[in-house]
C-alpha cells in the first residue's frame, strides 16, 4: 500500500488535522494537501487522488466519509477545486507532472507544449518550455512538434508578458496518437452548428461529429477542418470541436490539402527558412573542376521542375577496354548551400523528403534552392558533385573516381523525348544529340544491362498508375505510363552511382547512411512455400532464397492465369527498404552495399551521402563532420519514417481522387481483380482505373466462408466456391466516400470451385457422409450468387 507523506507545509499547530490525525480536515487542510500532494510525485505519473486516498491519508472512517463528501462537494462547487476524471485538483494550477502535447519552438529552438486537457474558463492555456536534458535517454528518442509525454513542471516564479509560466522537463515520450478528426463541416441550416463528416476510414466507419455553435469557430459550410473529438453523453452524436480550418473543399485541387493536414506533413516554411534560402548566392569555380564544356543532359518526366541529375557516356578509348564505355553521372551539389545546422538543413531533416501529388508537390526544400539554384538547367552553370565510371563491354564496374565540378547542362530531355530519337524519330533538340550524347548513353545501358542480367535483382511486374487533372484541377484520365528504355537507362546509370558512393564511403572509413533491404522473413517464406504448393509449384520451406530464385518462380507463371496472383504474393513476401547506419546490403537489387546519393534535392538521406563524401574526399570544409553514429542512426530512423508517411499520403490522395472521379457512377459493373484477401471480405482493383475497393463478407452468397490463409482466398463451406488472391471478377459499384477515398462493391461475377485437398493416402479429404457433385455444387452457388443480389 503506498503510505502517503505529510505536506511540508504543515505546522505543530496543524497536527491535528495531518493525514493520520483520524479527524475531518479543515477545508485549507484539504486544498492544502492535494496541491502538496500532486507537488510530492516526482516523475512518477501522479496517483489518483479522489475521496478514498484522502479518507485514507487522513484515516477517516464511518459517517465522517460522508461529511467528507459533502466538504468536497462544496470545495468543488465554490471552485476552489475541480475534478478531472475523477481526480481533484488546484484550478488555474498544472499538476507536478502533466500530460502535455509540442506545438512549438520559441526564438531559440526550444520546444513549447502545452497541456493537452485545460478549462479556457481558468483563462488562457499555460505554455510549458521544455528544457532539454542534461544527457540524452538512449531509451528515448529526440522530441518533436506533435509530440505527447509526461512532463515535470515547476511554475516559473515571475514570467514576463506572453513568455511561458512553467518550465518542464520530459519523463515519458508516449507513442504518437491522432489527437483531431480531419471532415467536412456541413453548417445546420436552421442554425447552431453543425456536422463534422469524417475523412478517414475508420473515422467514417463511427459515424458523423456533432459540433455546437460555441464549438465551430471560423468554419463554413463545405470547409475542410480538424476537430477534436469530445467527450459524450450516451445519448446522440458525440461532440466535437473545431480547432483548425484549413480551407474551402471545392475542388480536386483541396485532395491533397486533406493528406497533408492528417499526416502532419510540413508544408509551409519558416520566414526564418526562407531568408536563408534568398541570401544563397550562385557557388563559383573556385576549389571546383570545370566540366562546363563536357555535354551533359537531363533527362526527366515532361513536367519535372527540378533537375538534380545529369548523364553523359562516351565509348572508352582504352585497348584494353575494347567495347567498354566511359560513364559520367553528374548530381546537383546541395551540399554548397544547405550547410549543416542551418536553418535550411533543420528544416530538410524534418521534412525529409519532398511529397507528390498530383495537384502539387510539397518539396523538402524551397524553390530557390530545389528549382533554381541546385536544379541543372541547360545553358547555367551550376555546381555538382559528379562520379565518371569506366564500365566494361560486359557491364562489369571497373573503376570510378568522384569530382567537385561546375556542369552546365547541353540540353533538357523527357524520356519519351530521348527513347523518340533512338527509335528514328528525332527533334530539333534531339537531333545533334543523336550521335555524340545519346547513342553513347545507350551503349553504357546495353553493357550494363548484361551486368544486371547476371547479377539477377528481383524482376517483379509493378505497374505504377498515374493520374492527370485538368485545368480545373479535376481527374482527366488514369492511366499507367509506357515503361520505356530511356526510364531503364536512367535508372541503372543512378543505382551504380548509388553503389560507387557507397564503396568511396567504406573504403574511407566514413561513417554514412546506407540504403538497405533486407531479405524476407523465414515466416513469410514458408508462408509463400504453402501458397505456391496450392498451385503446384514446389518450394521446399526454410530454405534462404535469392533474388535469381524469386525471379525463376515469376518466370514459372508468366503468361499464365497465376501471373497477377503469384506477383502479388511475392511482393508481400518482401522486406520494407529503410535507410540505416549498419549495412545488410539491397536483397531486392541484390547488392552488398548501397546508398542513395541521386536525389539530394528531394531527400535528405542523399544529402547525408554527399557531406560524406565531400569530407572523405576533401572536397570542401561544407562536408560532414566526426558525427557521432548515433545521431546519425536517429536521422536514419527519422527520415525511413518520413518516408512512409509520404508513401502513405500520396497513396490516399490517389485513393480520394478515384473516388472523385467514380462517385457519379454508383450502380456502374467493372472488371477487376482480387488484390486482397480478408477474414472480413475482398479487396478489389479496377483493371481500367487502378481504383481499389472493398466487397464485405456479408454481401457474398448465401454461404458460410472460411478464410485459406495459405491459398490467399475465401472458400465457401458448403459450396466449395473460392474467392482467391489475383482471380478476375465483375463488380458493381455500390458505394463511394470521396472524402475518406473508400469505395465498396458488390460481387457480380467470379470465383471458381475449389479444389480438394488430397490426404497422405491420395484420398480425397472431407466428411464421407456427404458426396461432392462439382457441377451441381457449381450450379447452386451461381443460383445463391443470383439471389443475394436481388435481395
Amino acid at each position: 500500500m503506498r503510505k502517503t507523506a505529510v505536506p511540508p507545509s504543515y505546522t505543530a499547530s496543524d497536527a491535528e488535522t495531518s493525514p493520520g490525525a483520524g479527524r475531518l480536515p479543515s477545508r485549507a487542510d484539504l486544498i492544502a494537501f492535494i496541491a502538496r500532494e500532486r507537488e510530492a510525485q516526482g516523475d512518477k505519473v501522479p496517483a489518483k487522488i479522489g475521496k478514498r486516498e484522502i479518507a485514507r491519508a487522513f484515516d477517516i472512517k464511518g459517517d465522517d466519509r460522508i461529511a467528507l463528501k459533502r466538504m468536497l462537494r462544496e470545495l468543488e462547487a465554490e471552485g476552489a477545486i475541480e475534478r478531472r476524471r475523477r481526480v481533484l485538483h488546484q484550478p488555474g494550477r498544472l499538476p507536478a507532472v502533466v500530460l502535455a502535447e509540442i506545438f512549438s519552438r520559441d526564438r531559440d529552438g526550444d520546444l513549447l507544449a502545452s497541456p493537452v486537457e485545460w478549462d479556457a474558463s481558468l483563462g488562457p492555456i499555460p505554455k510549458i518550455a521544455i528544457s532539454a536534458p542534461r544527457k540524452p535517454r538512449a531509451n528515448m528518442p529526440a522530441p518533436g512538434l506533435g509530440d505527447r509525454a509526461l512532463v515535470r513542471v515547476e511554475a516559473v516564479p515571475d514570467p514576463a508578458p506572453h513568455e511561458p509560466t512553467y518550465t518542464g522537463r520530459l519523463i515519458k515520450l508516449l507513442p504518437r496518437a491522432r489527437t483531431q478528426v480531419l471532415g467536412l463541416f456541413r453548417a445546420d441550416p436552421l442554425g447552431g452548428g453543425g456536422r463534422i463528416v469524417p475523412i478517414d476510414k475508420k473515422s467514417l466507419g463511427r459515424g458523423e461529429l456533432q459540433v455546437s455553435e460555441a464549438d465551430r469557430g471560423e468554419a463554413e459550410d463545405g470547409d475542410l477542418v480538424a476537430v477534436e473529438p469530445l467527450r459524450s453523453g450516451r445519448l446522440g452524436l458525440p461532440s466535437a470541436r473545431v480547432r483548425e480550418r484549413i480551407g474551402a473543399f471545392s475542388s480536386e485541387k483541396a485532395v491533397s490539402l486533406i493528406a497533408i493536414h492528417a499526416h502532419g506533413l510540413p508544408h509551409i516554411f519558416p520566414s526564418e527558412v526562407l531568408a536563408e534560402a534568398e541570401s544563397k548566392k550562385n557557388v563559383g569555380l573556385a576549389g571546383r573542376e570545370d566540366w562546363r564544356e563536357l555535354p551533359l543532359v537531363t533527362i526527366d518526366p515532361p513536367d519535372a521542375k527540378d533537375h538534380d541529375d545529369a548523364v553523359y557516356a562516351d565509348y572508352d578509348p582504352d585497348p584494353a577496354n575494347v567495347g567498354g564505355t566511359i560513364l559520367s553521372v553528374a548530381i546537383a551539389d546541395v551540399a554548397a548551400y544547405v550547410r549543416l545546422g542551418g536553418a535550411l538543413d533543420k528544416e530538410a531533416q524534418e521534412r525529409g523528403n519532398s511529397v507528390y501529388f498530383p495537384d502539387r508537390v510539397v518539396p523538402m526544400l524551397p524553390e530557390r534552392i530545389s528549382n533554381d539554384l541546385c536544379s541543372l538547367r541547360p545553358g547555367e552553370d551550376r555546381p555538382a558533385l559528379a562520379v565518371r565510371m569506366v564500365i566494361a563491354a560486359d557491364g562489369h564496374k571497373l573503376s570510378h573516381t568522384f569530382h567537385r565540378v561546375i556542369m552546365r547542362s547541353a540540353a533538357k530531355l523527357s524520356y519519351a523525348q530521348a527513347q523518340a530519337a533512338i527509335d528514328g524519330a528525332p527533334d530539333d533538340v534531339t537531333e545533334p544529340l543523336l550521335e555524340t550524347v545519346l547513342r553513347p548513353l545507350y551503349a553504357a545501358h546495353e553493357c550494363l544491362k548484361k551486368a544486371r542480367a547476371k547479377r539477377g535483382p528481383l524482376d517483379l511486374d509493378l505497374p505504377e498508375r498515374k493520374i492527370k487533372l485538368d485545368e480545373a484541377g479535376r481527374v482527366e484520365r488514369i492511366f499507367t505510363p509506357a515503361r520505356l528504355d530511356a526510364h531503364k537507362l536512367i535508372e541503372e546509370f543512378m543505382i551504380l552511382a548509388n553503389v560507387c558512393a557507397a564503396e568511396t564511403l567504406e573504403a574511407h572509413h566514413q561513417p554514412l547512411i546506407y540504403r538497405t533491404h533486407d531479405e524476407p522473413t523465414i515466416e513469410k517464406l514458408n508462408a509463400l512455400a504453402e501458397f505456391l504448393h496450392t498451385i503446384d509449384i514446389k518450394l521446399a520451406k526454410g530454405q534462404v532464397l535469392r533474388p535469381a530464385q524469386f525471379n525463376g518462380i515469376l518466370a514459372q507463371v508468366r503468361e499464365t492465369e497465376h501471373e497477377h496472383l503469384v506477383n502479388e504474393i511475392v511482393l508481400r513476401t518482401q522486406a520494407q527498404a529503410e535507410y540505416v547506419t549498419e549495412n545488410y546490403g539491397h536483397f531486392g537489387l541484390n547488392l552488398r552495399r548501397y546508398a542513395h546519393f541521386t536525389s539530394p534535392i528531394r531527400r535528405y538521406a542523399d544529402l547525408i551521402v554527399h557531406r560524406a563524401l565531400i569530407s572523405a574526399l576533401k572536397f570542401g570544409s561544407d562536408g560532414l563532420p566526426n558525427t557521432d553514429p548515433h545521431v546519425l542512426a536517429e536521422i536514419a530512423a527519422k527520415i525511413s519514417a518520413a518516408e512512409r508517411r509520404a508513401m502513405a499520403a500520396e497513396r490516399e490522395t490517389v485513393e480520394r481522387l478515384i473516388a472523385i472521379h467514380l462517385a457519379d457512377q454508383v450502380g456502374a459493373q467493372f472488371e477487376g481483380r482480387i488484390s486482397g484477401v480478408t477474414k472480413s471480405g475482398l479487396f478489389i482493383r479496377l483493371m481500367d482505373s487502378g481504383a481499389d475497393g472493398f466487397v464485405p463478407i456479408s454481401s457474398l452468397a448465401q454461404d458460410y466462408f472460411r478464410h485459406d490463409e495459405a491459398r490467399h482466398a475465401l472458400i465457401g463451406s458448403r459450396t466449395g466456391l473460392m474467392h482467391r488472391l489475383g482471380d478476375l471478377v465483375t463488380v458493381r459499384l455500390v458505394e463511394a466516400a470521396p472524402l475518406a477515398g473508400a469505395l465498396r462493391f458488390e460481387l457480380i461475377d467470379g470465383g471458381a470451385l475449389a479444389p480438394r485437398s488430397k490426404g497422405r493416402n491420395g484420398s480425397a479429404k472431407g466428411s464421407a457422409k456427404r458426396s461432392f457433385d462439382p457441377k451441381a455444387e457449381e450450379a447452386l452457388a451461381k443460383k445463391n450468387i443470383k439471389r443475394s443480389r436481388r435481395r
